[in-house]
């Protein structure tokens, strides 16, 4: 039955693109992005290209934040813009070292971030560990954000806005997959698991509700009395044709391949919610948001639990104790971060 639930959250991704009407029109081409600068990490292929092509459209500055190894889609993004305003920076989100290593990297050279799209995603095949132990997807679609995004506020990479400056905007994507998780075990939290083909999209869920989470958690501490300094909002763009599933076995990708050119959304299309959260007006003014595909809607009610994003925080914080930015002591807090 559980499993069977887990399908369905898959498939709705699939099956909403079709028949689920959107409330929100896609923001016009005319809406622009002068004088922004954008990071967007894993903006090397499929949906976060896509995402980096219509933000240097918009006379954006676009920091593609990805593996190394990829100059060519740096060049693809210039070319596709028309803008020169486009820099590759190397991180690897497996690796928390890494990550401190792109953050000091804007800290030296006092970059400043108005936009901010944790696109990055993985789904292995089997499970594997991170470069600190940590089970690969946990690592990187939630403790990774969280640590880019305790340096980024930290350093003042990203600065908090409001009565009458600029509001930042954190973007985060995320996934309908979450409501197939029903809860987070915080008795386990962080523990490695081991798991097989059968059971890589439970995992792949459960990490997306600790994203959903904590997300929710982060609007609420940055934004206090519904006072908006950074937007915080996500956003799942439904089944979008890309490289997460590169690593399925041999015998399913001859099904796969064609199913998803079918099925699944062109990257270009699939970037309209995620263009609609970093440019609509209105969600420079709100935070918490959720949207599925171009409609506005609540999370699930474990990812909207205030009590579960608070010890989600100080779990998290917990461990990530033990894994200091190099140099230091230990990994330092927002302003908003660690009262509890």
């Amino acid at each position: 039955m559980k499993y069977n639930r887990k399908l369905k959250a898959f498939a709705s991704g699939v099956v909403d693109r079709f028949f689920q009407r959107p409330t929100l029109s896609p923001v016009p081409e005319r809406v622009r992005l002068d004088g922004k600068v954008c990071l967007v990490t894993g903006a090397n292929r499929g949906l976060g290209k896509a995402v980096a092509v219509d933000l240097a459209k918009r006379g954006a500055e676009v920091l593609m934040a990805c593996r190394g190894g990829h100059p060519a889609a740096g060049e693809d993004v210039r070319r596709l813009a028309g803008s020169d305003a486009v820099d590759m920076l190397r991180v690897d989100l497996a690796d928390l070292d890494s990550v401190h290593a792109l953050c000091d990297g804007l800290e030296r050279e006092r970059r400043t971030v108005d936009i901010l799209v944790l696109n990055a995603g993985v789904m292995p095949a089997k499970a594997r560990r991170s470069a600190q132990g940590y089970e690969l997807m946990f690592a990187v679609h939630f403790l990774a954000n969280r640590v880019l995004i305790d340096r980024l506020l930290a350093d003042g990479v990203v600065r908090p806005g409001g009565r009458g400056g600029e509001i930042p905007r954190i973007v985060f994507i995320v996934s309908e997959t979450h409501r197939a998780a029903e809860s987070i075990d915080f008795g386990s939290f962080g523990a490695f698991a081991d798991y097989g083909l059968r059971d890589g999209l439970k995992y792949y869920a459960l990490s997306k509700l600790h994203l959903c989470t904590y997300a929710q958690e982060l609007s609420r501490r940055l934004n206090p009395e519904g006072d908006v300094r950074i937007a915080v909002n996500s956003l799942c763009p439904g089944a979008v044709d890309s490289d997460l599933m590169r690593e399925a076995p041999w015998w399913l990708k001859p099904l796969l391949h064609p199913a998803k050119r079918l099925l699944f959304a062109a990257p270009r299309k699939a970037a309209a919610p995620v263009t609609h959260a970093c440019c609509a007006e209105d969600l420079g003014r709100r935070s918490g948001v959720y949207l599925h595909l171009m409609r506005e809607k609540e999370m699930s009610a474990p990812a909207m639990d205030a009590a579960a994003g608070a010890r989600l925080w100080r779990e998290s914080a917990a461990l990530l104790a033990r894994h200091p930015r190099p140099g230091e002591e230990g990994v330092r807090g927002f302003a908003a971060g660690e009262s509890e």
